[in-house]
């Protein structure tokens, strides 16, 4: 796996084939809260697996940490859902702020400011990616470390928190291509669409197939067991479109103290055809 960093983004490779672009430096406008976020994501062989800015919600963006409920403070992008008035487009659309950024080996380290709408920092965290291969893919490990510098209890919650049933999305939010509509949910208890929406499992995967060639890809979404709440709920979407989160503040808001340190970590793995999740999942190692 080789790291290139242009200065806006890091481009992974492996063998010249680019598996995925991380943009640290997002050139979005402020109503998108501009985050960084992997796309494209691409299987070993090439095949796309995400989508960047579809038109139905210009705010998603491949693969990125995005909180649409952090206090106030929308970090998710677009309108928020506000109780007994439905989604509404406020000034509340917060930006994470790329800060340093250090690539040793195969682990990227970034520190971020999480800026309110007006400004003010809430969170500052410290980010760390780690890279590797596995026998039928690629994996992703995603930490975060969340501290709350803002001075006061801050509550991350979800639009479900705030009123809005089987909504909670909020976390490693992953849109997939437009083919894998209609996909398969993979769970250790069974296979199924939509209405795993809301269950609780150690990992997820998403199975679909590629318009053009026909070939399936499979993502395995894995929470790490030292995570609060393990196993996390899911919120998960075959239609209208694919789409896969682990939410940790799905059907309840996780208070972060003044000082409090939030730690949170994800592996996603990345693979061609149809593996046994299990067999992807066995070769994640959180370290």
């Amino acid at each position: 796996m080789e790291l290139t960093d242009d200065g806006v983004a890091l481009l992974a490779t492996h063998d010249g084939m680019p598996l995925c672009r991380y943009v640290y430096r997002p050139p979005e406008p402020g109503v998108e809260s501009p985050r960084p976020y992997f796309h494209p994501l691409r299987t070993l062989t090439g095949d796309v697996v995400s989508i960047y800015r579809p038109h139905d919600h210009v705010w998603h963006k491949g693969l990125a940490w995005s909180l649409p409920n952090v206090g106030t403070q929308n970090f998710w992008g677009g309108p928020t859902f506000v109780r007994d008035k439905g989604y509404v487009q406020l000034d509340n659309n917060g930006t994470q702020a790329h800060r340093t950024l250090t690539v040793e080996g195969g682990t990227v380290t970034q520190l971020l400011d999480w800026l309110s709408g007006d400004g003010s920092v809430l969170f500052a965290e410290e980010r760390t990616l780690r890279l590797s291969l596995v026998d039928d893919g690629w994996v992703l490990v995603f930490t975060t470390a969340m501290t709350n510098v803002s001075g006061a209890t801050i509550p991350i919650g979800s639009p479900t928190t705030s009123g809005r049933p089987n909504a909670g999305y909020g976390g490693l939010m992953w849109r997939g291509p437009r083919s894998f509509t209609d996909g398969e949910v993979l769970l250790p208890t069974g296979t199924g669409g939509d209405e795993l929406m809301g269950c609780r499992a150690p990992w997820l995967a998403y199975r679909g197939r590629h318009d053009g060639h026909g070939r399936a890809s499979t993502l395995v979404f894995v929470d790490a067991p030292g995570n609060p709440g393990h196993p996390v709920m899911w919120f998960v979407r075959a239609t209208p479109f694919a789409c896969v989160c682990p939410a940790p503040f799905f059907a309840a808001e996780v208070p972060v103290a003044a000082g409090e340190t939030l730690r949170l970590s994800y592996a996603v793995a990345v693979a061609d055809g149809a593996p046994q999740p299990e067999k992807l999942v066995s070769q994640i190692e959180f370290g």
